[in-house]
């Protein structure tokens, strides 16, 4: 007959396991999103693009990244260099008993943690959207996903020195998202902005996406899987206070979000006079993204103030990137960037065992290792490989450069082409235009 510790850690073990697919869904939830924030002939691209940076991180996080973060090591700021995952646990380690008694698989525990570090990736996908060559990214996605991201997560979540010094971080509004942020930051800089999207004089030019719907299913997609990204890290749930405390999770973690996006709906209809989807959008994901750090000790009401600021907060980070011409089609940057900042600084007003220098070191320990060493990379890939498609690829759309397929085949004529016969053409006698695009900056 099981055990107690043996039905305790196998309860456990699945509710991870669980947790930690619905962080993998989140990955359909950035897939979505973005492909409905971009135009239609980029969206064959923008979709390999996060199938492939998913499975580049799966394989990486294997062969050295989850060594590195969790491997063991003498020093708090340089992790060990380890490669593959160890074995799992025996029953006789689990029924031991004691506080070193593990009570989940190490198996469960590389699964849920590799689905955060794509998580990470995603966030710089959509930041360099429509112009960014595909393989180039892909070659940042190895390091990235296989030394830079473990090791900043070992400095808090491998035992380094953010740990050691009171750093807090629930689940990842630093680790994950200011992490995700910083790199799609260091790579817009030296990317630079798409084409048409500011004007000779500084105006800015929308540029709409393909599939609102798209983006809106996306964005509930991530609402959804966040339950997993921030319910999984309280790490148990077999016992009465376990269960309570991932109830409290679900709960802020939800209502949160809720704040964020009428918060986000409220400030867009003063500042526009409209309730702007994609500011909605993004409220709700920067209510997710504000809540991350600390989803466990606030109130459900007071998680709500918490993500209707966030939700402040991006509406106005969205507007400053475009006044400085970072040029960024999703909204990643702020949404994960400077509302992870502002979750990471709302952690001490209701954890009593954190404190605003700690969170301060933690954020600027974070933006130095990874924009800095992110920036070297995209330059060194510029120099290489380069980074940038060119003009006339960017104008041709990604989707044929990059994939040789279109995404909407039917609304570029590309499905009505008949060999020995010239495509269709518009009423001025120009090639037909995807959906989204503009003769002008097509």
């Amino acid at each position: 007959m099981n055990s107690v510790e043996e039905l305790s850690y196998a309860l456990d073990t699945f509710y991870f396991l669980i947790s930690g697919a619905l962080v993998m869904w989140m990955a359909a939830g950035f897939a979505m999103l973005e492909a409905g924030l971009v135009r239609a002939k980029h969206t064959a691209e923008i979709l390999a693009k996060n199938v492939l940076l998913y499975a580049v991180a799966c394989i990486m996080y294997l062969l050295c990244g989850y060594q590195i973060m969790y491997g063991d090591s003498d020093s708090s700021i340089i992790p060990s260099l380890g490669f593959l995952i160890g074995a799992d646990n025996t029953a006789e380690a689990v029924t031991a008993g004691g506080e070193d008694a593990p009570y989940y698989s190490n198996l469960a525990d590389f699964f849920f943690q590799v689905v955060f570090v794509a998580t990470a990736m995603s966030i710089v996908s959509g930041a360099v959207a429509e112009r960014m060559k595909l393989w180039t990214f892909l070659a940042f996605a190895v390091v990235m996903t296989g030394v830079i991201y473990p090791v900043e997560g070992y400095w808090k979540w491998g035992g380094g020195f953010l740990d050691e010094l009171g750093f807090a971080d629930f689940a990842g509004s630093g680790v994950v998202h200011l992490t995700g942020a910083c790199a799609a930051l260091a790579g817009v800089l030296l990317l630079g902005p798409r084409i048409g999207k500011y004007g000779p004089n500084g105006e800015v030019q929308p540029l709409p996406g393909a599939n609102m719907p798209l983006a809106t299913l996306g964005t509930f997609i991530l609402w959804f899987g966040w339950f997993g990204f921030n319910g999984g890290s309280e790490l148990k749930v077999s016992d009465v206070g376990e269960a309570n405390a991932v109830a409290m999770v679900f709960v802020n973690t939800n209502t949160a979000a809720a704040g964020g996006a009428v918060m986000a709906a409220l400030v867009s209809r003063l500042l526009f006079r409209k309730a702007d989807l994609t500011m909605i959008l993004t409220g709700a994901i920067a209510g997710l993204v504000a809540i991350t750090a600390e989803p466990l000790t606030p109130t459900p009401l007071f998680a709500t103030i918490i993500g209707g600021i966030g939700g402040a907060i991006v509406v106005f980070g969205v507007i400053a990137m475009d006044r400085l011409q970072i040029d960024d089609p999703v909204g990643a940057i702020p949404a994960h960037g400077i509302v992870g900042i502002w979750g990471l600084l709302a952690v001490p007003l209701t954890n009593e065992e954190a404190t605003f220098t700690a969170q301060l070191i933690g954020i600027v320990t974070i933006f130095g290792w990874v924009f800095f060493t992110t920036f070297a990379l995209w330059f060194l890939l510029k120099k290489v490989m380069g980074i940038r498609v060119s003009e006339s690829e960017e104008i041709e759309g990604l989707d044929m450069v990059e994939c040789g397929q279109q995404a909407y085949p039917e609304f570029t004529g590309a499905a009505d082409v008949v060999p020995g016969k010239k495509p269709p053409r518009g009423d001025a006698g120009e090639t037909a235009l995807p959906i989204g695009a503009s003769p002008s900056h097509a």
